[in-house]
Order: C-alpha cells, then structure tokens, then sequence
C-alpha cells in the first residue's frame, strides 16, 4: 500500500511597514506621539516576527514597505511592497510565492506560533477574523491572486466579503481563532493584556500613563484587514 504524500511545507509571509514615526500607527495619535506610535509599531512587529521564526516553515518571507532595521531577526527573506491599493499589494505578495502560503500582519503581536501552525489536511484555505471586521490571516494552499484582487479593504465587511470570495471559489475554508488588531489606542492596551510578556506589553507599559486613560470596553473603531497599516 503506498503511503500518501507528505503535506508541502509552508511559506510563512509577513506584510508590514518600516515603523518610522508618521507614516505607522497613525490612528494611535492622538493619544501618542507619532514616535510613541511608531515605538508601538515596532514592538508589534518584533514580536510578530519572532512568533514566526518560532513557527516551522519551508520559508519565512518579510514583505516589507520600507528599509529593515535591527528589530528583523535572522532567517527572512526581504520582498519589497508592491505599490497600490491593499488588495494588490496582498495579491502581489501571494503571486510572489510558490505552494502553500499563509500571510498576516504587523498589527497582532499576541500571534503565537502555535497559531501559526498549518495543516492543510482538510482545508484549501485558512481564514483569521479580525474583531474589527477584517482579517489578519489568510493562508492558500495553492495561492491564486485573483482570490484577493478586487476585495474592499479597511471596511466592517472586509473579512466577511473575502471568506465568502474563498467560499464562492470552491475552497474548504479551515477558521482560526478571531484576534484583535491594535489599531486604536483601547486595542494597544487590550492586546497588552493578552500578551503581557510580549515587547508590545513592555512598550505599552511604558506609555501606561498616556494610554491608561483609554476604556477597553469601549467599541471598536474602524475595520481593517493583514497589514492595513503595512
């Protein structure tokens, strides 16, 4: 009897921004500085990277807007972002791989590696809601761009719109557990708690006494999806 084919190895894709002051976290300001926001930015990202290094993978890609700095770790590879809407650039970032793939973020620095652990034994693709109403994961088997490309971005229905485009391709959608993106300052405290040994939490520790006024049971505000600040 022959065995059955081992499941491909997958590449593990992280879309993000240079955390440089001004142009990340900007919904963070007020009640941040723009260089307290982009502190933040940073924290999120190291942490994000680290869970992914963590992760095994056939490879682990950075599709970066900007110039790496010393908070990227050993063991990436550098894509640059392609320009233009958000659905491009994460259409472009999957059109860049070949095999299985799975694409978040910079703005979850609570993801762990066992999150981030793929078995595509009885899925075609992997969706991670966002509380938000976005997405801050989205994992192909067989990565088609098309899937992608036309999607609205930063909308209340963005995630529910891109499952059902997953759906209406045939594909067995495989969900994962729904995280809360840190896109207001009510997030950075609320997923501080989540991750309280995290480089995101030390950072917002620091900044307690300009975040400490916000109330996490407050709504959420706005919608997003992977890496709209990236």
């Amino acid at each position: 009897m022959t065995a059955p084919a081992p499941e491909p190895a997958t590449t593990l894709l992280v879309i993000a921004k240079q955390p440089v002051p001004g142009r990340v976290k900007t919904r963070l300001v007020p009640p941040c500085t723009h260089a307290q926001a982009a502190a933040l930015a940073e924290a999120a990202l190291a942490d994000t990277l680290d869970a992914v290094l963590m992760t095994p993978a056939a490879r682990r890609v950075l599709v970066l807007e900007g110039e790496p700095g010393p908070w990227l770790p050993r063991g990436f590879d550098i894509l640059p972002q392609r320009r233009g809407s958000l659905d491009e650039r994460l259409a472009a970032a999957f059109a860049a791989v070949h095999g299985p793939a799975l694409l978040i973020g910079m703005d979850t620095p609570q993801v762990t590696p066992g999150l981030l652990a793929v078995n595509w034994g009885a899925a075609d693709a992997l969706f991670g809601p966002a509380a938000d109403g976005g997405f801050w994961a989205l994992g192909l088997r067989r990565p088609d761009p098309a899937l992608l490309r036309g999607v609205p971005m930063s909308t209340p229905g963005t995630g529910a719109i891109q499952r059902a485009r997953l759906l209406s391709a045939g594909l067995r959608v495989a969900d994962l557990p729904q995280l809360r993106d840190v896109d207001t300052a009510a997030d950075a405290v609320a997923v501080a708690r989540q991750a309280p040994r995290s480089r995101f939490a030390a950072q917002a520790g620091e900044l307690a006494a300009v975040l400490s006024p916000v109330r996490t049971g407050e709504g959420v505000v706005g919608a997003g999806a992977v890496g709209e600040t990236a």
